[in-house]
């Protein structure tokens, strides 16, 4: 990954560039699996909402984001299917485990709510980061700007989940909060193996 691209999401950690010569050589399983990331992005949402109906800035940015992610959903259904594949039974995922495992506990309810908007930007800001490199790597010219476009979709998704949380806690302590994930991210993908079968 270009390292201008590393700074711009403010990730640590580039992914192992031989992710994507695998990850083509199991499209089907990245489909899926990509499919299912959709899904749980846009139920990830709906919680959120259910849970902070009470602020209004969330409800009404983070709403769309439900009918984008599960629009996603549908269009890698409808590539899967394009291509004489079947949607396989969804996985666990052992990098978004961990990541919420980074939640601390004891916190006041809007310090919560940072650490759960933090970790969805983090999900959103790697997702971006494996899209774009499928996006110029991949042989499959289709493909490539198939995840071009997700790859921007993700990128304003991560911009929007930061936000949201500056506007609950001072950016400061946000930003503190955030630079920990990051380097604790970084962590959890040095100790997860390289699979082509998998987002993340």
């Amino acid at each position: 990954m270009q390292e201008n691209q590393k700074t711009k999401l403010g990730l640590q950690m580039a992914t192992d560039p031989r992710w994507v010569n695998i990850a083509e050589m199991n499209i089907g399983e990245i489909l899926s699996d990509h499919a299912w990331c959709e899904q749980k992005a846009a139920t990830t949402c709906i919680s959120l909402i259910v849970k902070y109906a009470h602020n209004a800035a969330l409800v009404e940015q983070v709403t769309p984001i439900v009918a984008e992610e599960w629009g996603h959903f549908r269009r890698v259904l409808k590539e899967l299917k394009s291509r004489g594949l079947e949607l396989a039974l969804p996985r666990k995922d052992e990098y978004v485990k961990q990541l919420f495992g980074l939640e601390k506990m004891g916190l006041k309810p809007k310090e919560v709510m940072v650490e759960k908007l933090l970790i969805s930007a983090m999900i959103e800001a790697r997702s971006c980061e494996r899209f774009r490199l499928l996006s110029l790597h991949i042989s499959d010219d289709y493909l490539k700007n198939f995840y071009r476009e997700f790859m921007e979709s993700e990128a304003g998704h991560y911009h929007t989940f930061l936000q949201l949380a500056k506007e609950v806690m001072p950016a400061e302590y946000v930003m503190n909060r955030w630079n920990e994930f990051l380097l604790a991210e970084a962590e959890i993908m040095k100790g997860l193996e390289l699979r082509g079968d998998r987002m993340h």
